[in-house]
């Protein structure tokens, strides 16, 4: 191959039965390819195109008896591709401490690519949990709705900018969003090309309140599909019958956990969602301080956000957790919220494993 540079070359009388590792350093455009022979330390770097074809072939030509990768937005099509050439795949964790590069004077793509084979080689490689390509799709939609949500409070937020600057007001919260709300701020608008130099306010709202409209119907589109994708999961039905949780939140925490098998405990599935304590310890020394915050950022914002409503719900378990938490202190509301968002999570975590619905007598412990 005319881009393939090597540093030591296998021996040609190489048996077909001796395992060979193949680690890739993913970049968007370009990634380095690490040849590795475990049993010889020998190793080859080869530079490729990062597409499908190239990588294709490049599996064909190693035919490695394992694939090594780093998680990252395009580690998904790859693992997919060397699982239908029948090649084990193992994707690393870049985000822990075995894989931190410290007071080294050199760091290169292929030291990166000659690090994953060496860890995977020892059984040192940390490694993260992939997905079915339905699964991230899945993962991918939901995360596109809540980026529209986004984008509609942006949008929000500038009409409401403009409005003041003019000395204007809408009523507040979602009072200032209703029909006869909006009826009011098209009355205000106008289109951009007719308006004189002293009122682009108007010209700007026109543009705002289109957009509004238009955000406002992709959400709907959005929530269309994935309520119809949520009516034929069970597992979403049965995380709906804890009370105050809904579809959304129902099926952000399906598509996360995926695999309920994979967390051996309530404590592995909180340390996912990054709600566990940050540990120090050192001789007598043991300091807790605030969340890790690891994990999907969304899955936690949600948990928190229904956290937030279930504990003025006087009526349901969450609120007695919550008080239980709190101690009667205001200063521990906050963290008794984020230790009932964990507890929410291990209660739908736990109905997932176990393939049961809501049973408000049952607990689950947190060791």
């Amino acid at each position: 191959m005319s881009n393939a540079t090597a540093t030591m070359t296998p021996p040609a009388n190489q048996s077909s039965t001796t395992m060979t590792i193949l680690a890739i350093d993913l970049g968007k455009f370009k990634s380095v390819a690490c040849r590795f022979d475990p049993a010889s330390g020998e190793h080859a770097f080869e530079t490729i195109a990062t597409a499908p074809a190239r990588v294709h072939d490049l599996l064909i030509d190693a035919n490695p008896s394992l694939l090594v990768i780093e998680a990252c937005s395009i580690c998904g099509w790859i693992a997919d591709l060397a699982e239908s050439l029948a090649i084990e795949v193992r994707v690393a964790n870049a985000n822990t401490e075995a894989w931190k590069w410290q007071k080294v004077k050199r760091k290169t793509d292929r030291d990166d690519a000659l690090k994953l084979a060496k860890l995977a080689a020892s059984d040192q490689l940390p490694l993260v949990h992939v997905p079915q390509l339905a699964v991230r799709q899945q993962r991918a939609m939901i995360k596109y709705r809540h980026a529209l949500i986004d984008r509609r409070t942006g949008v929000k937020n500038t009409i409401r900018s403009l409005l003041d600057a003019q000395g204007l007001s809408l009523p507040g919260r979602s009072r200032g969003w209703t029909i006869a709300s909006i009826n009011e701020l098209k009355k205000l608008s106008r289109p951009l090309h007719e308006c004189d130099v002293t009122n682009l306010w108007r010209g700007q709202l026109d543009s705002e309140l289109k957009m509004l409209e238009a955000v406002s119907a992709l959400i709907k589109e959005a929530d269309k599909k994935l309520d119809a994708i949520a009516a034929k999961d069970q597992r979403v039905t049965r995380l709906r019958t804890i009370p105050q949780v809904g579809a959304r939140l129902a099926e952000l925490v399906v598509a996360m956990i995926d695999d309920p098998q994979r967390f051996k405990n309530a404590r592995q599935v909180s340390a996912y969602a990054g709600l566990v304590p940050k540990q120090y310890q050192s001789g007598q020394m043991n300091r807790l301080g605030r969340i890790t915050g690891q994990g999907p950022g969304l899955l936690r914002r949600m948990l928190v956000q229904i956290a937030w409503g279930m504990q003025r719900r006087t009526d349901t378990r969450g609120h007695a957790v919550f008080e239980r938490l709190c101690h009667g202190q205001r200063t521990r509301r906050k963290q008794a919220v984020v230790a009932l968002a964990r507890k929410i999570l291990i209660w739908c975590w736990a109905m997932l494993r176990d393939g049961s619905v809501w049973d408000p007598t049952r607990d689950v412990s947190l060791s």
